[in-house]
């Protein structure tokens, strides 16, 4: 009878595991996963994180579409502590070589990694979402994380809401009206001018905003200054001439010079301003006096470096975020030898110059492809990721490891914050802190938590605060890809930098008014009304969204 009993529980325990999983099987969704993962105990709610129902293993490809990153996951105290308290891995893929070829390859494949990360202005973008080639976050999040809901951005949402009424990207850097108005006496802007300090002040700290005092300081320069340990002196210094123009000499000096972008609700076209031709014809006038050297018209970003390095330039019309660790080379040899911002070009009243600073397209979007291994944990930790609990751990790292708080203050500890200001790259591999994976950082989190800037970088960030302003309404009003207005706005850039060089180069002023008017003639016959006309339309859309 013992054995008989004995045997009747098996059966029924072998009965009992055969009807489990029928229903585990029965139970599974669309989507591969068991309904079990939603039992009363693990069910997600609004206000609490998603992510902490499941931190099993998993490794998402994730494509970053910049040629410069190269920093991978793992080893380092940030990715190894997300990677513990959730069980994410990521395998991050970057392009060798031209970003929009590799895009543009993967879209023709029509498969993409599982996250994909792009800035906001590229075709690509538009491309992947035309191309039903993510999945909608919003629908993620209502069917697998509502707390996305809590932690994302409302303004930011509306503003990247398609035409579908679907939101497919979540931007970083990015700042909401409400969040710019919050912090716009301590936002800073990259757009400065700046001088070497020693030569600057040996010069008697002339005014440089106006064309003549601006021309007699680079005069002055070049005379006192006419050679930097043996080499020729720059006397200005540019960003690269580029296919369709030069940054430094199109929206960052027509930044300077405060010139609107609209008027009584008209979009301006700032290129015929006569302050901003006046300043053009200053940077003539410069050439012709031979203060312009050779080198601005055909140095890239690596030959500029290591002349900011060497300290080769008097002033420059550059971004300040591009040249930190060749400032930091400068200090360390002469602390008087650093860049620091004056006031630069300005227009005949004056006013001080209209920066930009992070608007609400931000720098990159990130998506979630329609191939993603696992939808559930890939909006999960996307809702993570920009959180306020997210950002600290990819700000901060590892409490006790990396920082601690300190008179209520969270802090890097002393050695790690040594580093940061020392050798960011050596700091990315070890710690992976302060937002060495940027891929959601939240800038106005980094203005809350950013240790004090090093004496070489802290008078330039300065000097641009209190003098940002809120451009969002104008973001992504150009054309772009294959539309009618697309090919008209490339061929006017693409015009617009074959004859900026040119502009400079002329030998009289006479020949300058030739060149830009027959430039203006060139525009109306690739279309420059067409290009207007979506400028005006995309900008009172943008004015619409933020409106609501």
């Amino acid at each position: 009878m013992r054995l008989e009993s004995l045997i009747r529980k098996l059966i029924l325990l072998m009965l009992v595991g055969v009807f489990l999983t029928s229903c585990e099987d029965i139970e599974k969704n669309e989507t591969g996963f068991p309904e079990a993962e939603k039992a009363e105990d693990q069910v997600v709610h609004p206000d609490k994180p998603g992510w902490q129902v499941d931190t099993s293993s998993i490794t998402f490809d994730w494509y970053v579409n910049f040629s410069w990153f190269s920093t991978q996951w793992g080893n380092n105290v940030v990715s190894d502590y997300i990677t513990e308290k959730t069980g994410v891995k990521i395998n991050f893929i970057s392009p060798k070589g031209n970003e929009n070829e590799k895009i543009n390859t993967m879209i023709a494949s029509g498969s993409l990694p599982d996250f994909i990360t792009i800035g906001w202005w590229e075709d690509g973008e538009e491309k992947i979402i035309e191309r039903d080639l993510v999945l909608p976050l919003d629908e993620l999040a209502e069917e697998y994380d509502p707390y996305f809901f809590k932690v994302a951005n409302d303004s930011k949402l509306e503003w990247y809401k398609q035409e579908d009424g679907h939101v497919y990207g979540y931007p970083n850097a990015s700042s909401s009206p409400e969040d710019f108005e919050r912090y716009k006496n301590v936002k800073p802007s990259n757009q400065t001018f700046l001088v070497r300090k020693d030569m600057y002040e040996a010069l008697g700290r002339p005014d440089m905003r106006t064309p003549e005092g601006f021309l007699n300081a680079l005069k002055e320069a070049q005379e006192q200054f006419p050679e930097v340990n043996g080499e020729p002196l720059i006397p200005l210094g540019l960003h690269e001439f580029t296919s369709d123009g030069n940054d430094s000499l199109e929206e960052h000096l027509q930044n300077f010079l405060a010139i609107p972008r609209e008027q009584e609700e008209e979009i301006y076209d700032r290129k015929t301003d006569p302050e901003y031709i006046e300043w053009l014809k200053t940077f003539r006038q410069a050439n012709e006096m031979g203060l312009l050297s050779k080198d601005i018209y055909i140095d890239k970003r690596a030959q500029m470096e290591e002349k900011i390095a060497e300290g080769r330039y008097f002033a420059m019309l550059y971004q300040r975020s591009d040249m930190e660790a060749q400032q930091k080379e400068l200090y360390a040899k002469d602390p008087d030898s650093v860049y620091i911002a004056v006031d630069g070009p300005a227009n005949s009243d004056l006013d001080a110059p209209t920066l930009p600073a992070d608007g609400i397209s931000g720098w990159t979007v990130t998506l979630i492809s329609k191939d993603v291994k696992d939808p559930v944990r890939a909006i999960r930790f996307l809702s993570y990721l920009i959180s306020d609990e997210g950002q600290k751990d990819f700000f901060f790292g590892k409490k006790g490891v990396t920082w601690d708080t300190v008179n209520g203050k969270k802090q890097f500890l002393p050695e790690v914050l040594d580093q940061l200001q020392s050798d960011r790259g050596s700091f990315n591999q070890k710690y992976g802190a302060s937002y060495t994976y940027w891929m959601l950082m939240d800038t106005n989190k980094y203005l809350e938590w950013a240790p004090t800037p090093i004496a070489p970088l802290k008078q330039s960030m300065d000097w641009t605060k209190g003098k940002t302003v809120n451009f969002s309404e104008f973001e992504g009003i150009d054309p772009t890809g294959t539309s009618e207005a697309g090919i008209a706005a490339r061929k006017i850039d693409e015009e617009w930098g074959r004859v900026l060089p040119l502009l400079l180069l002329a030998e009289s002023e006479d020949e300058f008014d030739q060149l830009f008017q027959s430039f203006l003639e060139k525009r109306e016959e690739y279309g420059f009304s067409i290009v207007e006309q979506h400028r005006q339309k995309v900008y009172e859309e943008n004015q619409q969204k933020l409106n609501k």
